[in-house]
């Protein structure tokens, strides 16, 4: 066989919008559909709001509107509006922007100057208009291409910026913008940004404590075991309290506002600092994960000039402050050395809260040593021929891999069903985990029971969250059973497990249910997969006079070769989300408590409507 030469022809140079088109995951991360939280249609809209916070920090604009309708999103500031005179090249020429310019931006959230762009490259329709000056420069694009370029007009509208686009419907398939998700983000925004409004579709965000509002918006005051713990310095705020029900550590980590989903060097600081200081304050040597369990913890930090992992910024791997400070672990620990040991020297009430959590911490982890042990030793043995786990090759850490974000696990029912998504699966990204049957209910149950329960400790093992979230190997946990009576009670279960034992999962918004097809609609030419009886009605009509119908009873019924139009690129995901309203404790209790008159009365109206699907 010849050798294929490689000659001055093969190598191409790609022109800016080319190559984001080509590789979207090294600008936004992974694409998705708008069912995940770090989908690319929210980075997007995030790299746009970026650039207006930025004017907030510089003291440019107290408002931000945003509006977002038919999957059109449209971003206004009052900053000082883009010089009119380069509002062409900031959305389409790479490396070009104000944030190199650090006297004009100090620590700045949009550094690589980057941003704008992919949204102007990935958007089918993209408009941009800055006010300064009383003039006003417009211009247009389709898929990063200039198509409307009308010279500067005076204007009397007030000055900032606004930006207009469509997410590409060719490259976000089926997409649609979730307002919870959307919200959340804005949220962390004001929290981050006293003093600045977000309206968002007529609804206007605001925060005045900063990460102390941020912990009072994430739970209740009946959960908390002391006030939140509220400390500022220059460019530093933390936040922190313990939770009186919480089995785990849970963090919130900003970068020059940006939220660092995967931690880094400053959680990692921001973590080592509170044992140290406790330890100092008590003078005792206590277990860092004793002091560490169950603290519900935000911390913020602006750094010179950040590193991080990845484009799309979701761990830090800066070591320096910049500007002459010293490392971030040092400028970190030694902030929360001096105020978190002056707080507790004045408020001892709260430091004996904290020894009597820490000292219970540690009567619990001994009362497990021994069975942690066993079940240690029982999924080490398991994880060298563990049939419940079949792995795949990439891991939500491999902050080198640009499909590390796509990681997804796939919990199963049944040999039959493992059998096709393995099958079928994408041997890089996706894994399977397969159940015998119906999962424990762990409802009321300790932790004892998560190293007891094979299935439960082989789960936690796979998922590497013992400890904490940070290690966890796969950005997607996907809940896929028969959407029949006894899969909606595994699936029940299952979410029952991650609320009581795990419930940063669901927070954080890494569990999902997969939606699978109903039925199959067919005829020679074509086939339609339906997800819903008004799909059949329509497929029905589209594929007249007879088409073939299948009626799909259970995932196993699903050979492995149809099985990949269902977890691939058009894969359909429910997030599972929490109701805000309704505490982890009434919803568990709600759900698998006692039977209630209540539950009873829910049960027979919802599960009604899922049964008369399924029968249909």
């Amino acid at each position: 066989m010849a050798k294929a030469q490689y000659t001055e022809d093969n190598i191409r140079s790609l022109d800016w919008k080319e190559h984001i088109r080509m590789r979207p995951g090294m600008y936004i991360g992974k694409l998705g559909d708008g069912s995940s939280p770090d989908d690319g249609i929210y980075i997007l809209l995030k790299e746009v709001i970026d650039n207006c916070i930025d004017e907030f920090v510089m003291g440019a604009g107290k408002t931000i509107e945003i509006r977002i309708k038919d999957n059109e999103v449209r971003v206004r500031d009052y900053g000082r509006g883009i010089p009119l005179g380069k509002v062409v090249d900031v959305v389409s020429k790479m490396n070009t922007g104000g944030k190199y310019d650090t006297r004009a931006f100090k620590k700045s959230v949009g550094l690589n100057g980057v941003g704008t762009k992919a949204v102007n490259a990935l958007s089918s329709n993209f408009r941009v208009e800055s006010v300064r000056d009383n003039q006003i420069k417009v211009a247009e694009f389709e898929l990063g291409e200039l198509i409307s370029d009308p010279a500067v007009e005076d204007s009397s509208k007030r000055k900032g910026t606004k930006v207009s686009f469509v997410p590409d419907p060719g490259i976000f398939k089926n997409y649609r913008y979730r307002p919870e998700y959307v919200v959340k983000m804005l949220k962390n925004y004001v929290y981050l940004n006293p003093g600045l409004t977000i309206d968002f579709n007529g609804e206007k965000f605001q925060s005045t404590n900063g990460l102390k509002d941020l912990l009072e918006d994430d739970m209740p005051a009946e959960q908390m075991l002391y006030p939140i713990i509220h400390l500022k310095g220059n460019d530093i705020e933390i936040a922190l309290t313990h939770s009186r029900t919480q089995y785990s550590e849970e963090y919130h980590s900003f970068v020059n506002g940006q939220h660092t989903t995967q931690g880094g060097t400053h959680q990692a600081a921001f973590r080592e600092g509170i044992v140290k200081t406790v330890r100092e304050y008590f003078g005792r040597n206590y277990d860092a994960s004793d002091i560490r369990k169950s603290i519900v913890g935000a911390i913020s930090i602006k750094v010179m000039e950040p590193v991080f992992e990845s484009q799309t910024k979701t761990k830090l791997g800066s070591t320096e402050m910049g500007g002459g400070l010293p490392t971030v672990r040092t400028y970190i620990n030694d902030f929360i050395k001096t105020q978190l040991d002056n707080y507790l020297h004045k408020n001892p009430e709260v430091a004996e809260k904290i020894q009597k959590k820490i000292v219970q911490a540690e009567k619990e982890r001994k009362e497990l040593s021994g069975i942690r042990k066993l079940a240690r030793e029982r999924a080490k043995k398991a994880s060298l021929h563990n049939k419940k786990l079949r792995d795949c090759r990439v891991h939500l850490g491999d902050s080198k891999n640009d499909r590390s974000l796509e990681t997804t696990l796939f919990i199963t029912e049944g040999d039959s069903a493992s059998g096709s998504i393995t099958k079928s699966r994408d041997v890089n990204t996706q894994a399977v985990f397969s159940l015998k049957g119906k999962p424990l209910n762990s409802y009321g149950l300790t932790k004892k029971i998560v190293y007891e329960n094979e299935e439960f400790n082989l789960l936690q093992a796979a998922l590497n969250i013992e400890e904490s979230l940070e290690d966890l190997r796969y950005n997607n946990i996907v809940i896929a059973t028969d959407a029949d009576v006894d899969g909606m009670h595994i699936r029940l279960l299952l979410i029952t497990f991650f609320l009581q034992f795990f419930p940063e999962l669901i927070k954080e918004g890494h569990l999902y249910i997969l939606q699978t097809p109903l039925f199959r609609v067919r005829n020679k030419k074509e086939t339609i997969y339906c997800y819903s009886e008004q799909e059949r009605i329509d497929a029905i009509e589209k594929l007249k006079p007879k088409p073939e119908i299948t009626r799909f009873k259970g995932l196993g019924e699903i050979s492995p070769d149809e099985f990949q139009h269902f977890i691939g690129e058009d894969i359909r995901l429910d997030p599972v989300m929490l109701d805000k309203a309704m505490s982890i404790e009434e919803l568990l209790s709600f759900y698998m408590g006692k039977n209630t008159p209540n539950r009873q009365e829910f049960i027979i109206n919802n599960l009604k409507v899922e049964l008369d699907k399924v029968e249909e």
